[in-house]
C-alpha cells in the first residue's frame, strides 16, 4: 500500500480486511478506526465535489461578466459612431448623452471588475481550502502509518518475529 497511490473510496476503507496474526491488533478498534477514516474521506469527497461545483458556478459567473463587459465595450463603440453621424445642432445633446452613458458604463465595468476580482478571490480561497483539507487528510494517514509502524516495531521487539519485518517490507 505505502508507495502505491491507489485511489481509495470510503467503501474500500470500510471493507478493508487486515491479516490476522497472533497477538495482533484489536479487530474492533481497527474497524472503528477504518469507519472513522472512511467517514472522513467521504466527507472530504463531498466537500471536494461541492467545491468543484462552486468553482464551476463561479467560473460561469466570471464568463457571464466578461461577456457583459464585451457587450458594454461594443455598445460604447456603437454609441460613439452614432454620435459622430449626428448633425451639428444635436451634437451637444448627443455628447451629453454619451458622457452619461460612459459614466454608467464605467460604473458597470467597475462593478463587473470588482465582481470578477471577488469571484477570483473566492475561487482562490476554495482552492486553498481544498489544499488544506487534503493536507489534513495526508497528515492523518501519515500518523496512522507511523502508529502502525511503531506497533510493528514493538511487536517485533517483544516477539523477535521476523514476519513483522516481512509485512513492513511488503508495503
Amino acid at each position: 500500500m505505502g508507495g502505491d497511490h491507489m485511489k481509495l473510496t470510503p467503501l474500500d476503507i470500510q471493507q478493508w480486511e487486515f491479516k490476522v496474526r497472533v497477538r495482533g491488533y484489536d479487530r474492533q478498534e481497527v474497524q472503528a478506526f477504518l469507519r472513522s477514516v472512511s467517514q472522513a474521506v467521504e466527507q472530504l469527497v463531498k466537500e471536494n465535489t461541492q467545491l468543484k461545483e462552486r468553482a464551476e458556478h463561479l467560473e460561469s459567473q466570471v464568463n457571464d461578466l466578461r461577456k457583459k463587459e464585451a457587450t458594454l465595450n461594443d455598445l460604447l463603440v456603437t454609441t460613439q459612431s452614432m454620435v459622430d453621424g449626428i448633425k451639428e445642432t444635436a451634437r451637444k445633446e448627443a455628447d451629453l448623452t454619451l458622457k452619461e452613458a460612459q459614466i454608467k458604463a464605467e460604473e458597470l465595468l467597475k462593478r463587473a471588475h470588482a465582481d470578477c476580482e471577488g469571484l477570483q478571490r473566492d475561487i482562490l480561497g476554495l482552492r486553498k481550502e481544498r489544499i488544506m483539507a487534503l493536507e489534513k487528510l495526508r497528515a492523518l494517514l501519515h500518523t496512522f502509518i507511523k502508529m502502525v509502524e511503531m506497533e510493528e516495531i514493538d511487536l517485533h521487539s517483544l516477539t523477535g518475529d521476523t514476519s513483522v519485518n516481512d509485512v513492513t517490507r511488503n508495503r
